[in-house]
C-alpha cells in the first residue's frame, strides 16, 4: 500500500513530467530541460536536499485543511440553497359549504399540491423559514345566498381581504394576493370572516398559495 507521502511524491513527478512542452522535453540540455529534471528529482527523491519528508508532511496537512475547509464551505452553500426553495400550494377540495360560524376561523385547505415543508396543511399556517420578501395569493368560492369574506393574515394582523356580499343565488369567486416581507418564524394564514362561508369541491376553487421571492 502507498503512504500518501509516496502518493503526494508520484503526484508530484507526473505533474511536473506531464507539464514538459514537447520541444523542450527532447532537448535535456536546455536550461529549460535542467530545470525540468531538477525539479523530477526532488519529486522522486524526498531525502534531497530540496525537499524532505518534513517538508512533504506539512504540504499534506495544509492539503488536508484546505480540503476540510472547502467541504465546509459545501455545507454551508448547500444549507443556503435549500433554505431559499419555499413554496406552497394548497386548495380545499372537500365537497359542500364550510361556515357561517358565529365566529372568525383560519381556513384548512386539505389537498396539498406542492409543499416544501413550512405550509402546515393540518393548521393551515404557513411559518417563514428564512428572512426575505414573499409572494402570497388566494381565492375563494361561494354560492352567494350568503356573503364570503377572507382574510389573509400575518401574526394575527390584517394585510389583505376579499368580501362578496349576498347577492342572490349564483355562484362567485374572489381572488386577492400580495408581497410581503417576513422575519424568521412570522405566520401567514387564511381567515373566513364571521358569518360567511365558502363552498368547496373537486374542481379547487378555494386556493392559498405562497412562495419565496428573494431573501434579505
Amino acid at each position: 500500500m502507498r503512504t500518501p507521502v509516496a502518493v503526494l511524491t508520484l503526484s508530484l513527478f507526473y505533474l511536473c513530467a506531464a507539464e514538459v512542452p514537447d520541444h523542450q522535453a527532447g532537448d535535456p540540455n536546455s536550461a529549460e530541460g535542467i530545470g525540468i529534471k531538477s525539479a523530477c528529482a526532488c519529486a522522486a527523491d524526498p531525502t534531497s536536499s530540496q525537499i524532505n519528508y518534513g517538508e512533504l508532511v506539512v504540504i499534506l496537512r495544509e492539503l488536508k485543511t484546505k480540503l476540510k475547509y472547502s467541504e465546509t464551505q459545501l455545507e454551508i452553500l448547500r444549507s443556503e440553497i435549500q433554505g431559499n426553495r419555499v413554496a406552497f400550494g394548497a386548495a380545499i377540495n372537500n365537497g359542500g359549504n364550510i361556515g357561517p360560524f358565529n365566529t372568525e376561523i383560519t381556513l384548512i385547505y386539505n389537498k396539498v399540491y406542492a409543499n416544501t415543508g413550512s405550509f402546515n396543511p393540518a393548521t393551515g399556517i404557513f411559518t417563514a423559514p428564512v428572512k426575505g420578501v414573499y409572494y402570497f395569493s388566494f381565492s375563494g368560492h361561494n354560492v352567494s345566498s350568503k356573503p364570503m369574506g377572507l382574510r389573509l393574515m400575518k401574526n394575527g394582523e390584517q394585510m389583505v381581504t376579499v368580501y362578496n356580499h349576498a347577492a342572490g343565488n349564483r355562484y362567485e369567486t374572489a381572488t386577492n394576493g400580495m408581497t410581503l416581507p417576513l422575519e424568521v418564524g412570522d405566520h401567514v394564514y387564511m381567515r373566513l370572516r364571521q358569518d360567511t362561508w365558502v363552498y368547496g369541491n373537486s374542481n379547487d376553487h378555494n386556493t392559498f398559495i405562497g412562495h419565496l421571492l428573494f431573501p434579505l
